[in-house]
């Protein structure tokens, strides 16, 4: 009996942890390996050193899962809300009062901004690698740009398939889920056709720049989606170049950014 009740607690604190995902793990897979697929040599070589020869795939999720942890400068606890940044309808980034502990653009500035200044321990330069190669995901996923009045659409009620779930679980996970039955490796041969001029193209730019393109990108999510509705084929036919076109930009621009850090 306790290990059954136990097996049920575990298993509502995973539901619930995994509302606040962007991509799921498929997802920051994809956007990884893209962007390990155009690396400089050195910065690859860099990168291997830091990761002590560690794909950035394999630590891809790492910061949703450290979350809870009390291991690193006070705690890991306090990246909680540096995976998003809310945007109510009516309001713009600047407008919008930001979330004092931080958010995924406040963070991935920070990070960049520490990784530059050469003043980190070896540990710390691993956290903040780790940490950009996320986030750069995050900032990408539309509900991650989403209203702080319905959660990032965690409120925001629809059904999957006839299951009820809410707009941000649809967007994390299972959207691309839904999708395509591809690995990451299938993800990335497929979208990874852009020639180098063009790679250019999508990489410009900043993480400013890049988080209100996907506020953006939010409002018209949040436009085409009917709260309350059935989701299914005709939103995934809808829907489906904008999540590829998302992952797409976020492997080039991680990619860009790494090889101005560390090429």
């Amino acid at each position: 009996m306790k290990k059954l009740l136990l097996t049920v607690v575990l298993a509502a604190s995973l539901l619930r942890v995994d509302s606040l995902f962007a991509w799921g793990p498929k997802g920051h897979d994809v956007v990884a390996y893209i962007a390990e697929q155009h690396l400089t040599n050195r910065a690859r070589k860099a990168i291997d050193k830091i990761l002590d020869g560690q794909s950035i795939v394999y630590f891809s999720s790492w910061m949703d899962n450290i979350q809870n942890s009390p291991a690193w400068e006070g705690g890991y606890d306090k990246t909680k809300t540096w995976h998003y940044v809310n945007v109510d309808e009516g309001k713009t980034l600047d407008t919008m009062e930001r979330e004092p502990k931080g958010d995924v653009l406040t963070a991935t500035e920070a990070s960049i901004a520490a990784i530059r200044s050469g003043n980190l321990s070896d540990s710390l330069m691993k956290d903040h690698l780790k940490m950009l190669v996320h986030m750069i995901g995050d900032m990408h996923c539309p509900m991650h740009a989403g209203r702080k009045t319905d959660l990032g659409g965690n409120q925001y009620k629809v059904r999957w398939f006839g299951e009820e779930t809410n707009l941000h679980s649809v967007w994390d996970s299972k959207f691309i889920e839904s999708y395509r039955k591809w690995s990451y490796t299938e993800w990335q041969q497929m979208l990874d056709r852009a020639d180098k001029k063009e790679r250019a193209a999508i990489a410009a730019g900043t993480p400013r720049d890049w988080t209100l393109e996907t506020v953006d990108i939010s409002k018209a999510v949040y436009a085409g989606t009917v709260e309350g509705a059935n989701l299914s084929y005709q939103y995934l036919y809808d829907f489906g170049p904008l999540c590829e076109e998302q992952l797409l930009k976020a492997g080039y621009r991680l990619a860009a950014l790494l090889n101005e850090l560390f090429g």
